[in-house]
This record gives C-alpha cells, structure tokens and sequence, in this order.
C-alpha cells in the first residue's frame, strides 16, 4: 500500500470513529433526557402538536397573528418532511437566529429572538432529543403558511431582527440569587415569556422599557407580570404565584385561558417545583411598571350578588326568547357553574367570578374572549373545560350584543364596574382581537407600491423624452 494511500485510510478510520462517538453521546439518554426538559420548558409542544389530533411534533398548528396565520413546521427527526438532516449547527441557526437549513427566514411567531439566548451545552441537548427522543413523522402539515404581500417576502425579516432580535446567550447576572438567575433564564429565554406580555409596537417589536407589561395576543389580554402591586403580580405571594404556574388556577386571584392554558398544560406544570420557584422569585423581583389608569389590583374587584329571586317566575316555563337582559342571559348561560352568586363551584375548577383578574381588569378583553371562545386546559390528567358561545358553539352561539349585555351584568355585579364592553368590543374579539397599524394599512400596500412604480416610470419616461428632444434640438 502507498503512503498517501495509508495516510488516507487512516484519516477515515479516524473520521468515522469520530462521527460514531458523536452519534453515541447525542443519544445518550441522559443527554436526550435534559434535552426533552429543554423542551418542555421551551414549549415546543404547544406550537409544534396540533391538539388532540396530531402527531407529536409534526407540525400544522394554525398560529392566528394580526398579519395572518402562521402555521408550524415539523420539527421531527424525519429527513424528508422534518428537520433530520439539520447538522447542530443549522439546528441552532433555525432555533437562535430564525434562519432555515436553505437560508429562508422564519416569523418570529417561532420566538427565535428569546431563544437566541439558550446556552451552547442547553443547545446541544436539545439537539440531541429532536434527532433520538422524538419519533419521526414523515407526513408533512396539510397547510402552509401563505401571508398577505409584503409579510409574505420572507427576506424583509432580516430587517426586523436588526432592530428587534438579541444576538448574545444568556448571561447570569451578577449580585442576585441563583433562582432568580435561573427565573431570569426560563422566564427571558425558554419560556418567551416575554413574547405574549410584552407591548408590541407599529412594526411588531417589542416595546422597549416596557418588558412584562402586558399586551394583546389576538382576541386575549396577556397581563401585566412585572413585580408592581397594582398592575402586576407584586401582591401575589409566591405560593399564589407557584401554584398558578403549576395548574393555572390561583384561587382568589386569577385561572389560565387561551395561550396560557396551553403554557400551561403543555410546559408548567412538567416543570420541576424548583424551576417554578425560580420563575416566581424572578417576577417578584423585576422592575415594577405601574398602568395609570389602575387604582386597584383587579383582584380586589367584586363581591357575592344574586338576582335569581327577581328573574324567577318572570316569563312562563313555555316561552321563548325570554333570555335577554344580562342578569337573564347569566342566569340562563352561567350560573349553573358560577353559582347564581357568582361564588363558583366549591374545588374552583368553575372559578368565582369576583376576586378574579379577568372580571376585576380595566381591559374586560379576557372575559370577552373567554365568552367567546371557552375555556380549557388539562392538568394532573384532569380537564377544566368551560364551553364558548362565539360561532362554533356546541351549546349555544350568542350575538355581539348579546355576549356584551352578558359582560356588562358580570363587570357590574362581580368585576370592575369602570370597565364597558360594547357590541365593537365583541366583534373585534370575534374578528382575532386588535389589529396593528401594519395589519390596518395592509390592503394598501400593494396598491401603494405599484402606484409609486408607475410614477417613477413616468418620471423615468418623461427625463429620456426630455433628453432626446434636447439632443435632437442640439444637433
């Protein structure tokens, strides 16, 4: 055999023990269990399952934005439809950076900018689940996502991670406990905490100055979580805080709906009691950020009330349409699980309605919506399912001005007297809740753009006519 020959049998021999010890270590199961706590804590679960009906991790969820809807991507080890051929390094780039195996951007709905902080040794384990404790599923999502023109021009995101998307892993902070480091880590980077409760600006950015303070995520209202007494958790204990992270109810104060059920169900409550220790340490401790417009905590809201003995007998058994006012539209609708007094069922999983945020809020966005669109979510294998009214109803499907006069009787009796719905409140809850300036000037963009085309060309036509005259009078 020839030297070159020998060199280069050897550097295979050499190479593919490599590769093999590599394989090894990222299936080693303790690696590819701390890699499937990763995810866990990151949520993966709730974007990346259609519920119910999917398989785990392929993809096809509908993610409903104000600039359409995203839906998400298999992300099992499937080489054909998943993310099985993905190196470490591309897997990280997708996960941190938002950029695809071919160079294409994603939506930050995949929340890329708080996970550009996820340590390098988190990383490798997490690699390590997606690629050998996730069975490949081969079946690519039935929808894709297809935005509006301009959002639809995927390269435009590079600009909008320039100015919104961090760059630098996560760094503990010095002089602070271990928890609230740990807290700062799964609240601001795994947990994306931020991306829900955060304020968004006319491009979508985060409001700076403004982290945890709350802000709208489609038809729901994510609260304000800094550590202020009044607008935030401040006054929560850590107990309250702990025990709402773990099974989304904190008796007195507040129950998880929408997104936060689904946090909730699919993540929190898997989280070991440390990690939601170190969650609510962290919160207690942010900077607290106060909403002028609040007086009070809006659990300190409502008190028993009951108009039962005036709505009985008012109408015959045999009568129709004889739900119309909001006390008979809650005696009709609610209170067979609320209690004609609004207390609630006696184990809470039917929650009073005073002493309760989403009744007790300035913003009645999440009573609205919890109307609208039910209520549910499944902890220690048992499930809290309150029905919708909105258009899809199983039960009953209620009007605008209905589910208004419904809302106005509960923020009276129970809630925040201060606080009004209108039938518009209803309706744009029912459309997918406040629009941004960019979803409201939409339409017009494209419109706009060829409007400008066409005025360059002109000009661009009327300077070469112009020129040709000038040279033909010159000559």
């Amino acid at each position: 055999m020839k030297i070159p020959s020998l060199v280069v049998s050897i550097a295979a021999i050499f190479g593919a023990v490599a590769v093999n010890a590599q394989a090894q270590t990222l299936s080693d199961s303790a690696l590819v269990e701390k890699g499937h706590a990763i995810a866990t804590a990151a949520d993966c679960m709730a974007c990346h399952t259609v519920p119910r009906t999917g398989k785990p991790f392929a993809g096809g969820y509908p993610i409903v934005s104000p600039l359409g809807t995203i839906y998400s991507t298999n992300i099992t080890p499937s080489k054909t439809s998943g993310v099985g051929d993905y190196s470490e390094a591309e897997f990280s780039r997708a996960v941190r950076q938002g950029i695809r195996k071919d160079g294409a951007h994603l939506y930050p709905a995949m929340p890329y900018d708080s996970y550009a902080g996820i340590t390098d040794e988190d990383m490798h384990a997490l690699y390590a689940y997606f690629m050998h404790g996730v069975e490949p599923v081969d079946d690519a999502p039935k929808a894709h996502t297809a935005l509006p023109f301009p959002f639809n021009l995927r390269f435009s995101m590079a600009f909008w991670n320039l100015l919104y998307a961090r760059t630098k892993p996560f760094a503990p902070a010095a002089g602070v406990s271990d928890d609230i480091n740990r807290g700062a880590y799964l609240v601001n980077v795994l947990g994306h905490c931020a991306s829900c409760h955060t304020p968004r600006n006319m491009l979508m950015g985060a409001v700076q100055g403004e982290a945890l303070a709350g802000g709208f995520v489609g038809p729901w209202y994510a609260p304000n979580i800094t550590a202020d007494p009044v607008s935030g958790i401040g006054a929560w204990t850590q107990d309250e805080l702990v025990a709402y992270l773990r099974t989304g109810h904190a008796k007195g104060k507040n129950q998880a709906a929408g997104g936060m059920a689904e946090a909730v169900q699919n993540s929190l409550q898997y989280l070991p009691a440390s990690d939601l220790v170190a969650i609510a340490a962290y919160l207690r401790s942010t900077a607290p950020i106060r909403d002028a417009s609040e007086g009070h905590a809006a659990y300190e809201f409502g008190s028993p009330h009951s108009d039962e003995d005036g709505i009985r007998g008012a109408y015959p058994p045999t009568s129709h349409d004889s739900l119309k006012s909001g006390r008979e539209l809650y005696s009709g609708y609610c209170a067979s699980c609320h209690q004609p007094n609004g207390a609630g069922s006696d184990d809470q999983a039917y929650p009073s309605l005073f002493h309760n945020t989403a009744t007790g809020s300035i913003r009645p966005a999440n009573l609205v919506a919890a109307i609208l669109y039910g209520v549910d979510r499944e902890v220690d294998g048992k499930e809290v399912l309150m029905p919708g009214f909105g258009k899809q109803s199983y039960v009953t499907p209620l009007t605008d001005r209905q589910i208004a006069d419904l809302s106005n009787y509960v923020l009276q009796n129970f809630g925040n007297p201060q606080a009004k719905v209108t039938p518009d409140d209803v309706a744009m809850a029912r459309a997918g809740g406040p629009k941004p300036l960019l979803a409201i000037v939409q339409p017009y963009i494209l419109p706009a753009s060829a409007g400008i085309a066409i005025v360059i060309i002109l000009i661009a036509a009327g300077w070469l006519i112009g020129r040709r005259r000038r040279q033909v009078v010159a000559a």
